[in-house]
């Protein structure tokens, strides 16, 4: 890029506040500015059926927040899976670019409004979409969670979203303490597209090919609509070079090697670590059935293969055998996962009332591979490596009756009356991986005249995979529950401008998550025309997930006892684990939340529109790891089932918590005559979340694990941008600033990460009715979060003391051993990918 365009960017996107500024400062003088009958309202007048049982009513009627991401801006973006895309359009939902180890590095877990993701329900079309089979039990951000993968929805199916932000369980049951994600399917039945992405690093790394068809067509009478999305991504490490010694020292000196090592390959992990290749099909069917009922049935099945870098091993490892790695290596973890829904459903009108009967069945089936590693206590006889390392599944059925009718009660407005009953059956299930993959093999390093011999000689390698750990018989397990629920929905306007709803439900779980009754009232009062006020006031519950409940896993270590290497374990474990009962684990029971919002609306002009939302969240409850907290002797382990055991974890009910934020948006259609028109935003975002208590069962909840569950998202999150159009020309500028936060080092060292402007451009241009095309950047000026400072990486250095107290080893000489990662911290919610262009072509059909 020349220095020229770069500077006119640079302007622009420090002009772009400015101007947005003068224009809604303007906007109240402009409703009969030229050009203003060629606006289109329809971005402050939009239509939605979320949280609203009876009629759909605007978003500025409605009497919660509701935000609504159209077609324009889901495809508008050179990003990736549904998760990216919304964390760019939702500035209250966070995804971290690194998120802990374990599945959750490979598939990133998020948040929204501070609280971790299975804190919001997701529907597809108004219907309870199942969640990953994955838990998040390794992640720092939603430790624990087991979240919709939005990921497995294709892009080109989608017509919109709407997200809730509050409170809804008393009108859709569990999850619901954070808001709803709403996600409408296409359904026209005329023609359809293709849009081409591809794109890549300004480091030329983690490249992208993306494409996305969809199709409607005529069939009974009704329509369906096919949609594909299909893309890859590449890795795009950020790491520096690993530092220190990488070879055993040959008789006190370096190793010749030294001199044409690959510095950089011994962090791959860190950063986008990820090679992704992911196939996304839907469709969505209408049909007639007689003159009042309609046939419907919508689906989605995907297929994803994640190669994951992990841990890296350098030839000086202990786990890095000579005979099978001589150069040291990189773990790779491997994920085959089939994921599918699929919704059967009746709806019409009978008797006065408006009926809608489904059924839905999701299922989401994911294979755990390792390749590139070993297990480096079968010693080197054993040339494995690749490794089949078990399953986790996650089944659920979940069926629905609604009913909705209008009754003239003598109020302003007819009452609206929903009521409805659901049933639901889950099923997680855990399946062992092959032995190779967790058993201790006992090989002990010989004294063979070797550097790595000289090294290590004496010493037992780690059992089980390096960097993974396979599933074993005993933690492989199957569990199901059922669910039962019953909800009622009641909403008008007491007077022409005062709306009041009310909503109750009451669900029965056949587990310890037992029985709840959450309850609901919204309303909204028009103080003015165009200009009001709202407000709800619900408690709501999550119920604990069956993966919390049952999900166990085995680490084996070697320790030396009289000379002999003996096996150890640690374990993360059920709570009906004689283990976890005997250091206080009880049956888990649902968190339960109260919500408060109240917010403001108002419309001056009919292109000008302004919200304002707080809200305040207490959890009760709130599900965490316990710390590894072990004070069982040796003897009463025995006893237990469990020899060998010496660390243990589990879930528990073990805090409270508090989280406040306010919301701020305001949009602004601004009419240029001939030079086309604009549509700028600005929207604000700002929340924090607090422990209010920690209870007696979680008192060993130590100070990193608190901070971590607190202060990882940004405090605030401010998105200012303009879409400007003209003629056949499209010009999209977005700039956000992400607020502070920090990231968690060890129990009394944090690093602070300083508020970043991030700046994303998309430039489209019509080139016929049915051709466009456009380019664009993500983090146009390539930004990256605040540099770690060296002391703080160090104390997260892992280094082996035996490796540095080697004969001719010292630290002034040969530095500390480091892999080079972390260098910019793990959680950016902007990404550690720095600036990312993109080519787009779509075609309609």
């Amino acid at each position: 890029m020349s220095n020229t365009p770069t500077r006119a960017l640079r302007w622009l996107a420090s002009a772009a506040p400015v101007a947005l500024t003068a224009a809604i400062a303007s906007a109240a003088h402009a409703e009969d500015a030229p050009g203003a009958a060629a606006i289109d309202s329809a971005a402050v007048a939009e239509i939605v059926v979320t949280g609203l049982r009876g009629q759909p009513r605007s978003v500025t009627d409605s009497p919660v927040p509701i935000d609504v991401i159209g077609p324009a801006q889901l495809t508008a973006t050179g990003k990736v899976g549904l998760k990216q895309i919304l964390s760019s359009a939702i500035p209250s939902l966070t995804l971290p670019a690194q998120n802990g180890g374990g599945t959750s590095a490979s598939v990133p877990p998020y948040a929204v409004q501070g609280l971790t993701g299975d804190y919001v329900l997701v529907l597809v079309n108004g219907k309870r979409r199942h969640p990953t089979a994955l838990i998040n039990n390794l992640a720092t951000l939603g430790g624990g969670s087991t979240p919709v993968d939005l990921d497995f929805i294709p892009q080109s199916a989608i017509e919109r979203v709407e997200y809730l932000r509050g409170g809804a369980a008393a009108q859709y049951g569990s999850d619901a303490i954070a808001g709803v994600i709403n996600i409408i399917l296409k359904k026209n039945g005329d023609g359809g597209g293709s849009e081409t992405t591809v794109g890549q690093s300004y480091r030329s790394t983690g490249k992208l090919v993306q494409e996305n068809l969809d199709w409607g067509a005529r069939l009974f009478g009704g329509t369906i609509h096919y949609a594909l999305s299909a893309f890859q991504q590449g890795a795009a490490p950020a790491n520096d070079n690993a530092t220190g010694v990488l070879y055993p020292l040959v008789d006190g000196a370096l190793d010749p090697r030294e001199a044409t090592a690959d510095r950089k390959a011994f962090s791959r992990s860190y950063g986008r670590s990820t090679l992704n290749t992911t196939v996304n099909f839907a469709y969505d069917f209408t049909a007639p059935i007689g003159r009042d009922w309609d046939v419907y049935s919508f689906s989605t099945i995907s297929r994803r293969v994640i190669k994951d870098a992990r841990g890296a091993f350098r030839p000086d490892d202990l786990s890095s055998l000579p005979a099978i790695f001589p150069d040291g290596f990189q773990a790779y973890r491997r994920i085959h996962e089939t994921d599918f829904q699929g919704t059967i459903g009746l709806k019409g009108a009978l008797a006065g009332w408006t009926w809608d009967v489904s059924s839905s069945f999701g299922r989401d089936d994911a294979r755990l591979n390792a390749t590139n590693t070993l297990n480096a206590s079968l010693g080197p006889s054993v040339n494995q490596t690749r490794f089949y390392m078990g399953k986790q599944v996650f089944e659920q059925w979940t069926n629905n009756l609604d009913a909705t009718r209008s009754f003239e009660v003598g109020l302003a407005k007819p009452l609206d009356v929903s009521w409805g009953l659901e049933h639901r059956w889950e099923q997680f299930a855990e399946i062992a991986g092959e032995p190779n993959s967790y058993i201790n093999g006992g090989y002990q390093v010989p004294d063979d005249g070797t550097p790595f011999g000289d090294l290590y000689h004496g010493r037992f390698p780690q059992a089980g995979l390096q960097s993974f750990t396979g599933t074993t018989p005993a933690d492989a397990s199957t569990h199901s529950r059922n669910n039962l629920a019953a909800y009622i929905d009641l909403g008008s306007n007491v007077t022409e401008a005062w709306y009041v709803g009310l909503a109750a439900r009451g669900e029965h779980y056949d587990d310890s998550s037992g029985d709840s009754l959450s309850g609901k009232v919204s309303t909204r009062y028009e103080i003015l025309p165009r200009l009001a006020v709202r407000g709800s006031v619900n408690n709501g519950f999550h119920a604990p997930s069956l993966a919390q409940q049952w999900f166990s896993t085995t680490q084996n270590t070697t320790v030396v006892v009289n000379g002999q290497g003996v096996s150890a374990q640690s374990k993360f474990l059920p709570v009906d684990s004689p283990i976890a009962k005997a250091l206080g684990a009880t049956p888990l029971r649902p968190e339960t939340s109260v919500n408060y919002s109240i917010g403001l609306t108002w419309e001056p002009t009919s292109r000008l529109r302004f919200t304002v939302d707080a809200y305040h969240i207490d959890i009760r409850n709130r599900i965490v790891k316990s710390s590894p907290n072990f004070s069982l002797t040796p003897a009463q382990v025995a006893a237990l089932g469990f020899p060998g055991l010496t660390s243990a974890q589990f879930f528990t009910n073990g805090v409270n918590t508090r989280t406040q934020g306010i919301d701020v948006v305001a949009e602004y259609q601004q009419p240029l005559g001939r030079f086309g028109q604009v549509q700028w935003s600005a929207i604000y975002s700002g929340s924090g979340t607090k422990i209010t208590r920690i209870k007696a069962a979680a008192a060993n909840f130590n100070a990193l694990a608190q901070r971590q569950l607190v202060n990882q998202t940004p405090r605030y999150r401010l998105a200012l941008a303009g879409d400007w159009t003209l003629d056949r020309w499209d010009v999209r500028l977005t700039n956000t600033l992400y607020g502070r936060y920090v990231e968690p080092v060890n129990n009394t060292v944090d690093e602070l990460f300083h508020p970043k402007w991030v700046t994303d451009i998309d430039i489209s241009y019509k080139v016929s009715p049915r051709v466009k095309i456009a380019v664009g950047a993500n983090n146009l000026f390539d930004v990256f979060p605040d540099k770690v400072p060296a002391d703080i990486l160090a104390k997260t250095a892992n280094v082996d003391s035996v490796l540095i107290g080697a004969p001719g080893y010292t630290l002034a000489g040969y530095g500390l051993p480091t892999s080079g990662g972390g260098v910019y911290g793990t959680i950016a919610p902007y990404g550690l990918l720095g600036g990312f262009y993109y080519a787009r072509i779509g075609v309609k059909f």
